[in-house]
């Protein structure tokens, strides 16, 4: 492929989104080694205005990428092709009329480089008690020893251990031990811990169909076969994964408020989920990433907390309930398997996470700040959402429809036709507004289109009028 190929004009009435053709072009070019490993490429602004495409659109493609390891961000200088690629580059695949994408790519979500309106996994930032947190981040750089400033305990400080485990026993109903608790630097370095610990290559997993994509691709990263097994209006149908793969060593879960159609795993399934797990010696990941946020009634306990055979692993995240910059997520394994991941922890995950943020989050949550900041989100929460999803209504004019849900942080547009979401997701980006599309959330061939949208970080009513009116506009 000849390099000016690469930036040539877009096809707006290609079947492809214009994202994605500027992807598979870059790619292309790098696979034919026309772009070396270290070149630059033009910036999102250069290349958008050549183009005569929305510079977000630009930006979606570099993004994915860059996520995939083709291109390295450095900032202000610039977007260059990764120096490290040349050796792991596949072979270049012969030319095709229709891109046949990878499951590992489809699986990727893609997040913009900085904060767009209703965008997914972002809490309210504009509530978040700034004045009490810099206050104690000050007493704790005042108070700072020689010993503070060494490696942090590998497993994650004392007090913070304690700490969570104490809000986990009253507002989560699970029966656990300082020492059951493991830091972790995100959710995905806490799959990635229980994968190292506990799974080997070539087993089964079973995931939520639709589920969260990351799962799946960390997972596939490890060897393992993932078994996407279906949701209903109960949650993951267990008999059907049972049926598909009795023996998978692993199931995915997202029980309080499923990712992404938020309904909750019913109590019959979940006792059937535990009931399998213990009789085929599986576990279960309990990805409870936003279980405190439930607005029809009092959350529900965790599924761990019913877990009477130790099969149960939970992972929780602080990302989603104080900012997503703080980088620090907790595993919390059954007694029987501590031994085993204290060992492996030392071997690959220690000091993941810096002392003073761990130490500001144990003063947090043990003066009581992390509790009544709960409170305030999840009050606040349910008011954005109503006034979120009436207005949306509005703007809609009935073109699309806004699902109820029992909780959690972002609403469920349905929109008409399969696989309309892609360009609507694309047009909503090129305005300046993040709509993650439902489609990739699919793992198998049933894919339903959708539009994710958050309300948290979102207080205007007529920003959600608008965003519905521009929806319709694109459908």
């Amino acid at each position: 492929m000849p390099l000016h190929d690469a930036f040539s004009p877009l096809s707006p009435q290609g079947n492809e989104p214009l994202y994605r053709q500027l992807y598979e072009r870059v790619r292309g070019a790098i696979a034919a080694s026309t772009l070396g490993p270290g070149d630059r490429v033009p910036s999102a602004r250069a290349l958008a205005k050549e183009l005569g495409v929305a510079r977000g659109t630009v930006e979606l493609a570099y993004s994915l990428l860059v996520s995939e390891g083709y291109l390295l961000a450095r900032g202000q200088a610039g977007t260059v092709v990764n120096p490290e690629l040349q050796p792991i580059l596949p072979p270049a695949a012969p030319p095709t009329d229709t891109p046949q994408p990878s499951g590992l790519e489809q699986d990727v979500l893609w997040r913009p480089s900085h904060l767009l309106p209703f965008q997914m996994g972002v809490p309210a930032l504009d509530a978040f008690p700034r004045k009490t947190w810099a206050r104690l981040g000050a007493r704790y750089a005042r108070g700072m020893s020689l010993a503070d400033l060494d490696y942090p305990p590998p497993h994650g400080l004392p007090a913070l251990r304690s700490a969570i485990a104490s809000y986990l026993q009253v507002a989560r109903g699970i029966d656990c031990g300082a020492h059951q608790v493991f830091v972790t630097a995100g959710w995905r370095s806490s799959l990635q811990f229980v994968a190292h610990a506990l799974l080997r290559p070539g087993e089964r997993a079973w995931v939520e169909d639709p589920g969260y994509p990351p799962a799946r691709q960390i997972l596939k990263q490890f060897g393992l076969q993932t078994v996407p097994v279906a949701v209903d209006e109960e949650g993951l149908d267990v008999a059907r994964g049972v049926a598909l793969a009795r023996d998978a060593r692993v199931a995915v879960v997202t029980p309080a408020h499923q990712s992404p159609l938020s309904m909750t795993l019913s109590l019959p399934r979940r006792q059937a989920l535990l009931d399998w797990a213990a009789a085929s010696g599986s576990w279960v990941v309990e990805d409870d990433y936003d279980g405190e946020y439930r607005y029809v009634s009092r959350p529900l306990p965790a599924l761990a907390s019913l877990d009477r055979h130790g099969r149960v692993l939970y992972t929780g995240t602080f990302s989603k309930v104080l900012f997503p910059g703080i980088r620090l997520a907790y595993l919390v394994v059954p007694q029987a398997q501590v031994a085993t991941f204290e060992r492996v922890g030392r071997m690959l995950f220690a000091a993941t996470t810096p002392a003073m943020t761990q130490a500001i989050v144990a003063d947090f949550m043990a003066e009581g700040h992390f509790a009544r900041h709960i409170q305030r989100m999840r009050r606040l929460y349910s008011e954005r959402r109503a006034l979120t999803a009436a207005a949306l209504a509005r703007g809609l004019g009935g073109c699309a429809r806004v699902e109820p849900s029992p909780g959690g942080m972002h609403l469920l547009l349905r929109l008409p036709g399969e696989g309309s979401d892609l360009p609507v997701a694309e047009r909503l980006l090129a305005h300046g507004v993040a709509g993650q599309p439902l489609s990739p959330w699919w793992a198998s061939e049933h894919r339903g289109s959708g539009l994710l949208v958050s309300f948290t970080n979102c207080a205007m009513a007529s920003q959600a009028e608008q965003l519905g009116v521009l929806i319709r506009q694109s459908l």
